[in-house]
């Protein structure tokens, strides 16, 4: 959430800022705001609504000269969205200006104690405590002042901060929320992610938790929160620059799902060699792989229902209990974790809140974590035990396509490995499916050719009020992905059930003209999904069917029916998926949403 860009060389800043937070619109905001010295103060500008407004209000960056400054776009958690709300957040002198992602846990008694001492607040916001406490600590030294506040401060945070005193230097600070250092021959650079830099470097550098970094226009320096010197080395972005834009498509999103055939691919190339599974990151030998007990798969969101999926394929393949948690839950419940359980975690961003948690308490009780993430050198990519990445590239869009499809194959990867090495797999069984492995990206392509049959289908329903997705097995996973997809970028009321579950309640919701959109993957269920869609017609429903080309009984009980390619019933979702993926996108259209940044929404969440 929330987006964070400073800069400090022989540049223009404003221009540069402006540049990367348009980079981070993705992240969710509802307003934003920059700071910048001007040689002899620093000069604040703050704008509530789209990042136009601020480029309108400053003309660009013309108005706001300088060399070094700080940007953020907000997105409210505490005080409403306002101009007085928005950052960046200064002392009552404006010589210390703070942007801030995260929340400051403790910032009601800070903000009590810095009333008693005199301080006035002019916003409903937690960052502004910070402000002024980096004032009541600041005695010349900006380094002592930022750690004796870190010191202080309770939560999470990722800070860029400015001293009028001094103007050659950008301050940042890390805990818990996502903030990368860059470095070009004209400057250096602090971001909430690498989009917002990589028009101007490849090279970064990761902060970890309690890290201060001193910003200089010639160089930078990285400290402790004790202000203990740190040597760090810089990771090169191999990106393309150009996946970061929409080259030439209308929507990020719509770019994002065309770019699924090669995210399959660049996952799953590498870790296919001699028609075998190799995957080196796991850092576990063959031994330890069978002495796996149980898997508790942990993550949110879509990266969840990719989870559900996980759970079905790996006790299928693999005969290995597996469990799966919404990691805003697992923390909070207790979980008992048995001897010789590996948890994986699974998050696009490797920087989502709830999710890195689980990992660290995990790991505090002594288990072995897995991540499966998109993001080199994330949070969760540093701290679990081992790390398997998708390969996905920049996604933009908030809501996930490739990520979504890349994470799958990770997940088939890692049951037919596990399978492999637990020796209950045939070797007929696992050759072939590889070759059904293989065949998904151009399965995937094949499906979005069908783009403008299932865009004419979603303009019928612009209107809607209510859809329902039912499945079973897998398909029930399918189903819940796919309701979410509607839901977030249509704003469409969109629910998913196991199908089997129909005639315990949510029957009575069917009315006539109710879309209902049935999956039918698995063969072995087929039968039961056709008596459940016999079911809702008979309550007046239009049920769409998503199945396999086998399956042409389903016509006769489905009013409309998307067929996929045939492919082995584990790896149905990677394809199912696409249509429902391409239904949600042209609804949502159809109906004026901004898609790539739907409502209230944000790519990487990064609070609890």
């Amino acid at each position: 959430m929330c987006g964070i860009v400073g800069y400090i060389g022989k540049e223009q800043a404003a221009p540069i800022i402006l540049d990367g937070l348009a980079k981070l619109e993705y992240r969710g905001y509802d307003s934003a705001g920059m700071a910048v010295f001007d040689g002899e103060k620093i000069h604040t500008q703050k704008a509530l609504g789209r990042l136009k407004v601020l480029e309108n209000l400053t003309r660009g960056g013309e108005t706001m000269p300088g060399f070094s400054g700080i940007g953020h776009t907000r997105w409210a958690t505490h005080g409403a969205p306002s101009d007085m709300n928005a950052h960046p957040h200064t002392n009552s002198k404006g010589t210390i200006a703070v942007v801030h992602n995260g929340i400051i846990e403790n910032y009601i008694p800070l903000k009590k104690k810095m009333t008693d001492k005199g301080y006035e607040f002019r916003s409903e916001t937690d960052t502004e405590v910070l402000a002024h406490l980096l004032d009541y600590y600041y005695r010349g030294n900006p380094l002592e002042a930022v750690t004796k506040v870190l010191h202080r401060v309770e939560g999470s945070y990722a800070l860029g901060i400015m001293f009028a005193d001094y103007p050659d230097e950008i301050y940042a600070a890390r805990k818990d929320s996502p903030l990368i250092v860059g470095r070009n021959d004209s400057g250096c650079f602090i971001a909430s992610d690498v989009p917002a830099i990589l028009k101007y470097t490849r090279s970064v550098y990761y902060m970890d938790n309690q890290e201060v970094a001193a910003l200089r226009r010639d160089g930078l320096k990285f400290f402790s929160v004790d202000e203990e010197e740190l040597t760090k080395e810089a990771v090169t972005i191999d990106w393309d620059a150009d996946a970061a834009e929409k080259a030439g498509y209308e929507h990020f999103m719509l770019k994002e799902m065309y770019e699924q055939p090669k995210t399959i691919t660049d996952t799953i190339s590498p870790r296919i060699k001699n028609n075998d599974i190799v995957i080196d990151e796991l850092n576990m030998t063959d031994e330890e792989l069978k002495a796996v007990r149980k898997i508790h798969i942990v993550a949110c969101g879509s990266a969840y229902h990719t989870g559900v999926t996980g759970k079905y394929v790996i006790e299928d393949l693999a005969k290995i209990p597996v469990e799966v948690d919404v990691a805003s839950e697992f923390r909070y419940r207790h979980p008992l974790l048995e001897e010789g359980t590996l948890v994986i975690v699974i998050s696009q961003s490797g920087e989502t809140a709830d999710t890195l948690a689980a990992l660290r308490e995990s790991k505090a009780r002594g288990f072995k974590v897995l991540g499966i993430v998109n993001v080199v050198g994330s949070s969760i990519a540093r701290e679990a035990d081992s790390c398997l990445y998708t390969w996905a590239g920049p996604e933009i869009a908030v809501a996930t396509t490739k990520a979504y499809s890349a994470q799958l194959a990770s997940l088939y990867l890692l049951a037919m490995k596990f399978a492999r090495v637990r020796g209950v797999m045939e070797d007929s069984v696992f050759r072939k499916l590889l070759d059904d492995m293989r065949c998904l990206p151009d399965q995937i392509e094949l499906l979005l050719g069908q783009k403008q049959k299932i865009q004419h289908f979603a303009n019928r329903y612009l209107g809607a009020r209510d859809i329902f997705f039912i499945g079973r097995g897998i398909d029930y996973a399918i189903s819940l992905e796919g309701s979410l997809k509607l839901k977030e970028i249509s704003y469409i009321h969109s629910e998913a059930y196991a199908a089997g579950e129909l005639k315990h309640g949510t029957i009575s919701l069917i009315e006539d003209g109710t879309l209902v959109v049935a999956l039918s993957t698995q063969p072995e269920l087929y039968q039961k999904t056709i008596s459940n869609i016999v079911e809702v017609k008979a309550r007046g429903a239009f049920v769409m069917a998503v199945t396999n080309e086998e399956n042409k009984a389903i016509e006769k009980a489905s009013d409309y029916v998307i067929y996929i390619p045939e492919t082995a019933p584990c790896f149905a979702n990677s394809l199912a998926i696409i249509p429902l993926q391409l239904f949600a996108y042209y609804v949502a259209v159809g109906r004026g949403c901004d898609v790539d940044k739907p409502r209230n929404l944000a790519k990487s969440v990064t609070v609890e």
